[in-house]
Protein backbone atom coordinates (compact mmCIF):
# COMPACT_ATOMS: atom_id res chain seq x y z
CA UNK A 1 0.00 0.00 0.00
CA UNK A 2 1.29 3.49 -1.18
CA UNK A 3 2.31 5.40 1.93
CA UNK A 4 0.13 8.62 2.87
CA UNK A 5 1.12 11.56 4.48
CA UNK A 6 -0.92 14.71 5.56
CA UNK A 7 0.36 18.26 5.74
CA UNK A 8 -1.74 21.26 6.94
CA UNK A 9 -0.73 24.04 5.09
CA UNK A 10 0.91 22.81 2.48
CA UNK A 11 -0.51 25.51 -0.35
CA UNK A 12 2.61 28.26 0.39
CA UNK A 13 6.18 27.97 2.22
CA UNK A 14 7.04 25.33 4.84
CA UNK A 15 4.12 23.21 4.10
CA UNK A 16 4.33 23.17 0.43
CA UNK A 17 8.54 22.13 0.25
CA UNK A 18 7.41 19.23 3.33
CA UNK A 19 4.92 18.43 0.96
CA UNK A 20 6.91 18.31 -2.40
CA UNK A 21 9.46 16.68 -0.14
CA UNK A 22 7.36 13.86 0.92
CA UNK A 23 5.97 13.23 -2.73
CA UNK A 24 9.37 13.30 -3.92
CA UNK A 25 10.20 10.53 -1.03
CA UNK A 26 7.26 8.44 -2.56
CA UNK A 27 4.39 9.29 -0.43
CA UNK A 28 0.43 10.06 -1.51
CA UNK A 29 0.56 13.49 -0.25
CA UNK A 30 -2.51 14.82 1.21
CA UNK A 31 -2.57 18.82 1.04
CA UNK A 32 -5.04 21.15 3.51
CA UNK A 33 -5.28 24.19 2.76
CA UNK A 34 -7.58 27.49 3.02
CA UNK A 35 -7.43 28.87 -0.36
CA UNK A 36 -8.69 26.58 -3.18
CA UNK A 37 -6.89 28.27 -5.74
CA UNK A 38 -3.02 28.46 -3.94
CA UNK A 39 -4.50 25.05 -2.81
CA UNK A 40 -5.02 22.96 -6.08
CA UNK A 41 -2.02 24.73 -7.73
CA UNK A 42 0.60 23.20 -4.79
CA UNK A 43 -1.46 20.23 -5.37
CA UNK A 44 -1.06 19.78 -8.91
CA UNK A 45 2.75 20.41 -8.75
CA UNK A 46 3.45 17.47 -6.96
CA UNK A 47 3.53 13.98 -8.54
CA UNK A 48 1.77 10.99 -8.14
CA UNK A 49 -1.51 11.13 -6.79
CA UNK A 50 -2.05 13.79 -4.81
CA UNK A 51 -5.42 15.43 -2.87
CA UNK A 52 -6.59 18.65 -1.67
CA UNK A 53 -8.54 19.30 1.50
CA UNK A 54 -9.91 22.57 1.64
CA UNK A 55 -10.30 23.80 4.91
CA UNK A 56 -10.43 26.45 7.24
CA UNK A 57 -8.78 25.56 10.36
CA UNK A 58 -9.95 28.67 12.30
CA UNK A 59 -13.05 27.10 12.36
CA UNK A 60 -14.26 23.93 14.51
CA UNK A 61 -16.94 22.83 12.01
CA UNK A 62 -14.15 23.21 9.27
CA UNK A 63 -11.65 21.53 10.91
CA UNK A 64 -14.43 18.34 11.33
CA UNK A 65 -15.28 18.36 7.76
CA UNK A 66 -11.60 18.09 6.78
CA UNK A 67 -10.86 14.99 8.86
CA UNK A 68 -13.98 13.40 7.26
CA UNK A 69 -12.19 13.98 3.86
CA UNK A 70 -8.56 12.82 5.39
CA UNK A 71 -10.49 9.81 6.42
CA UNK A 72 -12.24 9.14 3.43
CA UNK A 73 -9.66 9.25 1.25
CA UNK A 74 -6.59 7.96 3.73
CA UNK A 75 -7.13 4.20 4.35
CA UNK A 76 -3.89 4.53 6.06
CA UNK A 77 -1.89 7.29 7.75
CA UNK A 78 1.51 7.31 7.66
CA UNK A 79 2.49 10.82 8.40
CA UNK A 80 1.09 13.81 10.01
CA UNK A 81 2.47 17.20 9.54
CA UNK A 82 0.47 19.63 11.75
CA UNK A 83 2.23 23.12 9.77
CA UNK A 84 -0.60 25.49 9.64
CA UNK A 85 0.08 28.84 11.15
CA UNK A 86 -1.45 31.89 11.83
CA UNK A 87 0.54 35.27 12.93
CA UNK A 88 -2.81 37.90 12.84
CA UNK A 89 -1.53 41.84 13.17
CA UNK A 90 -5.06 42.13 14.93
CA UNK A 91 -7.63 40.54 17.43
CA UNK A 92 -9.86 38.07 15.04
CA UNK A 93 -12.88 36.58 16.81
CA UNK A 94 -14.05 33.11 14.92
CA UNK A 95 -17.34 32.02 14.91
CA UNK A 96 -16.73 29.78 17.73
CA UNK A 97 -15.82 32.89 20.11
CA UNK A 98 -12.13 32.17 19.84
CA UNK A 99 -9.40 34.10 18.73
CA UNK A 100 -7.83 33.05 15.58
CA UNK A 101 -4.18 32.64 16.11
CA UNK A 102 -5.21 30.09 19.09
CA UNK A 103 -7.56 28.67 16.88
CA UNK A 104 -5.75 27.45 13.91
CA UNK A 105 -1.83 27.22 15.98
CA UNK A 106 -3.61 25.54 19.18
CA UNK A 107 -6.77 24.22 18.99
CA UNK A 108 -6.88 22.73 15.32
CA UNK A 109 -3.57 20.54 15.53
CA UNK A 110 -5.57 19.35 19.06
CA UNK A 111 -8.31 18.67 17.21
CA UNK A 112 -7.73 16.59 14.34
CA UNK A 113 -5.58 14.58 16.64
CA UNK A 114 -8.68 13.65 18.34
CA UNK A 115 -10.46 13.06 15.37
CA UNK A 116 -7.92 10.88 13.20
CA UNK A 117 -6.47 9.34 16.33
CA UNK A 118 -8.59 5.80 15.39
CA UNK A 119 -6.39 5.85 12.04
CA UNK A 120 -3.44 7.06 13.40
CA UNK A 121 -3.31 4.04 15.71
CA UNK A 122 -4.26 1.58 12.81
CA UNK A 123 -1.52 2.98 11.24
CA UNK A 124 1.07 3.60 13.23
CA UNK A 125 1.34 7.18 12.16
CA UNK A 126 4.55 9.51 12.77
CA UNK A 127 2.96 12.90 13.76
CA UNK A 128 5.42 16.38 13.67
CA UNK A 129 4.30 19.49 15.10
CA UNK A 130 5.81 22.20 13.20
CA UNK A 131 6.49 25.00 16.04
CA UNK A 132 8.14 28.53 16.31
CA UNK A 133 11.18 28.94 18.76
CA UNK A 134 9.26 32.04 19.87
CA UNK A 135 7.35 29.99 21.98
CA UNK A 136 10.21 31.15 24.84
CA UNK A 137 8.87 34.39 24.96
CA UNK A 138 5.19 33.00 25.21
CA UNK A 139 2.89 32.71 28.38
CA UNK A 140 -0.23 31.04 28.54
CA UNK A 141 -3.08 32.42 30.03
CA UNK A 142 -6.44 30.31 29.35
CA UNK A 143 -8.68 32.57 30.81
CA UNK A 144 -7.25 35.49 28.62
CA UNK A 145 -5.64 33.89 25.33
CA UNK A 146 -8.30 31.44 24.05
CA UNK A 147 -10.39 34.94 23.21
CA UNK A 148 -7.95 37.44 22.96
CA UNK A 149 -8.27 39.38 25.79
CA UNK A 150 -4.63 39.74 26.07
CA UNK A 151 -4.12 40.13 22.29
CA UNK A 152 -1.00 41.85 20.92
CA UNK A 153 0.48 41.73 17.61
CA UNK A 154 3.69 40.15 18.16
CA UNK A 155 3.37 38.17 21.67
CA UNK A 156 -0.18 36.58 20.73
CA UNK A 157 1.79 34.41 17.99
CA UNK A 158 4.47 33.24 20.79
CA UNK A 159 1.36 32.83 22.83
CA UNK A 160 -0.65 29.91 20.88
CA UNK A 161 2.30 28.25 19.99
CA UNK A 162 3.72 27.41 23.80
CA UNK A 163 -0.05 26.47 24.30
CA UNK A 164 0.15 24.06 21.29
CA UNK A 165 3.54 22.74 22.65
CA UNK A 166 2.84 22.02 25.72
CA UNK A 167 -0.11 19.50 24.53
CA UNK A 168 2.50 17.58 22.68
CA UNK A 169 4.33 15.82 25.46
CA UNK A 170 0.22 14.71 26.66
CA UNK A 171 -0.56 13.40 23.20
CA UNK A 172 3.27 11.04 23.42
CA UNK A 173 2.18 10.32 26.66
CA UNK A 174 -1.82 9.33 25.39
CA UNK A 175 -0.43 7.62 22.28
CA UNK A 176 2.88 5.62 23.98
CA UNK A 177 1.11 2.18 23.75
CA UNK A 178 -0.03 2.57 20.55
CA UNK A 179 2.52 2.80 18.09
CA UNK A 180 1.75 6.49 17.57
CA UNK A 181 4.68 8.69 17.86
CA UNK A 182 5.05 12.93 18.12
CA UNK A 183 7.46 15.65 18.29
CA UNK A 184 7.71 18.99 17.55
CA UNK A 185 10.47 21.31 15.98
CA UNK A 186 11.77 24.38 15.33
CA UNK A 187 12.68 24.87 11.49
CA UNK A 188 14.57 27.87 12.02
CA UNK A 189 13.94 31.58 11.03
CA UNK A 190 12.42 31.31 7.43
CA UNK A 191 11.41 33.58 4.60
CA UNK A 192 7.67 32.69 4.31
CA UNK A 193 4.69 35.04 4.20
CA UNK A 194 4.03 34.53 8.19
CA UNK A 195 3.46 37.64 10.06
CA UNK A 196 3.74 39.54 6.62
CA UNK A 197 2.08 43.71 7.49
CA UNK A 198 0.98 46.00 5.37
CA UNK A 199 2.81 49.79 5.67
CA UNK A 200 6.46 51.19 6.65
CA UNK A 201 6.75 47.95 9.11
CA UNK A 202 5.91 45.93 6.54
CA UNK A 203 8.43 46.92 4.16
CA UNK A 204 10.96 47.12 6.68
CA UNK A 205 9.83 43.04 7.37
CA UNK A 206 10.35 42.28 3.84
CA UNK A 207 13.81 43.23 3.69
CA UNK A 208 14.83 41.81 6.82
CA UNK A 209 13.26 38.77 5.38
CA UNK A 210 16.03 38.61 2.50
CA UNK A 211 18.33 37.39 4.43
CA UNK A 212 16.69 34.45 6.69
CA UNK A 213 16.82 30.75 4.91
CA UNK A 214 14.59 29.83 2.13
CA UNK A 215 11.05 27.40 2.78
CA UNK A 216 13.14 24.32 1.45
CA UNK A 217 15.65 24.51 4.36
CA UNK A 218 12.78 25.13 6.86
CA UNK A 219 11.03 22.15 5.25
CA UNK A 220 14.52 19.65 5.87
CA UNK A 221 14.00 19.58 9.57
CA UNK A 222 10.44 18.41 9.40
CA UNK A 223 10.88 16.03 6.75
CA UNK A 224 13.57 14.68 8.38
CA UNK A 225 11.59 13.90 11.53
CA UNK A 226 8.60 12.89 9.50
CA UNK A 227 11.08 10.09 7.83
CA UNK A 228 12.53 9.57 11.75
CA UNK A 229 11.81 5.50 12.23
CA UNK A 230 13.15 5.49 15.52
CA UNK A 231 10.48 5.36 17.80
CA UNK A 232 11.05 8.55 19.46
CA UNK A 233 8.04 10.76 21.18
CA UNK A 234 7.71 13.93 22.63
CA UNK A 235 11.04 15.51 21.96
CA UNK A 236 11.55 19.07 21.21
CA UNK A 237 14.08 19.88 18.21
CA UNK A 238 15.81 23.10 17.33
CA UNK A 239 15.93 22.65 14.05
CA UNK A 240 18.53 19.21 13.88
CA UNK A 241 19.37 19.44 17.62
CA UNK A 242 16.77 18.04 20.27
CA UNK A 243 16.28 20.38 22.72
CA UNK A 244 14.15 20.11 26.37
CA UNK A 245 11.57 22.65 26.49
CA UNK A 246 12.26 25.71 28.38
CA UNK A 247 10.30 26.13 32.17
CA UNK A 248 7.63 27.79 30.46
CA UNK A 249 6.72 25.18 28.97
CA UNK A 250 6.96 22.53 31.43
CA UNK A 251 4.34 23.24 33.80
CA UNK A 252 1.95 20.16 34.11
CA UNK A 253 -0.80 21.78 35.50
CA UNK A 254 -1.35 24.57 32.69
CA UNK A 255 -0.84 22.16 30.23
CA UNK A 256 -3.57 19.88 31.57
CA UNK A 257 -5.64 22.83 32.22
CA UNK A 258 -4.59 23.93 28.02
CA UNK A 259 -5.93 20.31 27.20
CA UNK A 260 -9.20 20.31 29.13
CA UNK A 261 -10.22 23.56 27.74
CA UNK A 262 -9.37 22.88 24.21
CA UNK A 263 -11.20 19.69 24.82
CA UNK A 264 -14.14 21.71 25.71
CA UNK A 265 -13.65 24.33 23.06
CA UNK A 266 -13.83 21.57 20.33
CA UNK A 267 -16.24 19.12 21.58
CA UNK A 268 -13.65 16.38 22.21
CA UNK A 269 -14.37 16.04 25.73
Amino acid sequence: MTRTAVVTGGSRGIGQAVAARLAGEGYRVVIVARDPVRGEAARAALPGDALLVVADLGETASVREAARAVLDACPRLDVLVHNAGVWPARREITADGVERAFAVNHLAPFLLNHLLEERLRESGTRVVQVSAGLYVKGRSDPGRTATGLDFHPIRTYADTKLCNLMTVPLFARRWQDAGVTIDAVHPGVIRTGLGARGGPLGLVLKAVKRTWDTPEAGARPVVRLALDASGGTGRYFEIDEETPLAPVARDAAVAETLWRQAAALTGTA
